[in-house]
């Protein structure tokens, strides 16, 4: 006899457990109108894997430049107005 046979005990245990599964399964899509699979369900009411994936977009170094030299400009005026 093999030890990596399951008891009856799991084996009950496993069937109550695919029920209870395709229990709330079927509530699920009553709740959503009975529309797809439960796969397509699944990914519906995970908010992010129903999202699109959109690139990072790259910034040139010029623009970054740019950017950088407004900010220390800004923080010249702020600093040149606490001194007064």
């Amino acid at each position: 006899m093999s030890t990596n046979t399951p008891s009856v005990v799991a084996l009950r245990r496993a069937i109550e457990i695919t029920e209870q599964i395709e229990k709330l399964e079927a509530e699920l899509r009553g709740l959503l109108g009975g529309k797809g699979s439960v796969a397509s369900v699944a990914a519906v009411t995970d908010g992010a894997a129903a999202a699109p994936v959109k690139k990072r977009r790259k910034m040139s170094p010029e623009a970054r430049a740019r950017i950088v030299a407004a900010q220390k400009a800004r923080w010249a005026k702020v600093r040149a107005s606490k001194k007064k």
